[in-house]
C-alpha cells in the first residue's frame, strides 16, 4: 500500500473534515471525561497497592510485637521457676548426684538392639583373621550377617 502525497487542497479538505466530524464539543468533553476517569482509576490502584503494602508492614510489626511479648513472658516464667524450691532441689541433686531421703538408685542395662548387634559384630571380627575379614568383605559375607 502506497502513501500518496496530499496537495494543498486535499490537505485543507482533510483538516476541515477532521475539525467538523471529530473535534466537536461533545467528542472533546467525552475525551476529557475518559482521561479524568483513567487518571482517577490509576490513582485508586496506586492507593490500593500502597495500602496493601502498609497493611503487610503493620501485620508484620504486630506479629513481631506479639512474639517479643511471648518471649518476655516466657523469660518471666522461667525466672520464677528458677527461684522455686523444687528447681533448686532438682539442680542440686543433678549436680551433686544426691537423691532425696528414701530414694534408691537403680542401674538398668541397655536395651538398645543396635548397640548389641554392633558389639556382637565387632567381637566376631576380633576373632577372625585379617585374611578371613577380607574374604568376607569381597564375597559379601558381611552383608549376610547383618
Amino acid at each position: 500500500m502506497m502513501i500518496k502525497k496530499l496537495d494543498k487542497h486535499e490537505l485543507r479538505r482533510l483538516i476541515y473534515h477532521i475539525r467538523h466530524d471529530y473535534l466537536t464539543l461533545n467528542n472533546v468533553i467525552i475525551a476529557g471525561a475518559v482521561l479524568i476517569a483513567l487518571s482517577w482509576a490509576w490513582g485508586s490502584v496506586e492507593a490500593m497497592q500502597r495500602n496493601y503494602h502498609l497493611q503487610q508492614l503493620l501485620d508484620n510489626k504486630k506479629q513481631q510485637v506479639e512474639l517479643e511479648t511471648l518471649k518476655v513472658s516466657l523469660a518471666e516464667y522461667e525466672a520464677k521457676y528458677y527461684q522455686t524450691v523444687e528447681y533448686q532441689d532438682l539442680a542440686v541433686r543433678q549436680r551433686l548426684g544426691h537423691g532425696s531421703p528414701g530414694e534408691k538408685q537403680l542401674i538398668v542395662p541397655s536395651t538398645d538392639v543396635e548397640t548389641e548387634k554392633t558389639s556382637a559384630v565387632s567381637k566376631q571380627q576380633l576373632t577372625e583373621s585379617n585374611l578371613q575379614q577380607w574374604t568376607n568383605f569381597l564375597f559379601g559375607a558381611n552383608r549376610k550377617r547383618s
